[in-house]
């Protein structure tokens, strides 16, 4: 079930350790896309809108990392990550972006 969620990274990105799974939702007026970031602090994740594709990237830490602590269980990934979002050639513009419940949400607009 793990892998069924979060996937490990390319080969084309060196640094990149994993990839967190992704909803894009599509209405009239622009899309909605849901990033799942268990664990991710707000200030550490960059958000990127090109013409084409949307980029999501941060490092995650281990949370109690700084303590000696022996894990018996890790799900939850960890470490760098970047994920790119194909959106359709045309122009959004990024209006609202909000970490809440885990997930990075993005509320992209349809510019006309």
């Amino acid at each position: 079930m793990h892998r069924q969620f979060f996937r490990l990274g390319s080969p084309r990105g060196a640094r990149t350790v994993w990839e967190p799974p992704v909803n894009v939702f599509e209405d009239e007026g622009g899309y909605i896309v849901m990033v799942a970031l268990p664990g991710c602090a707000p200030e550490c994740v960059e958000v990127l809108l090109d013409s084409s594709s949307i980029v999501v990237r941060a490092s995650c830490e281990i949370p109690f990392g700084a303590r000696a602590r022996e894990v018996r269980r890790l799900e939850i990934p960890y470490g760098y990550f970047e994920r790119r979002i194909q959106l359709p050639a045309r122009a959004f513009e990024l209006v609202q972006r909000e970490l809440a419940n885990g997930c990075l949400i993005l509320n992209l607009r349809k510019v006309i």
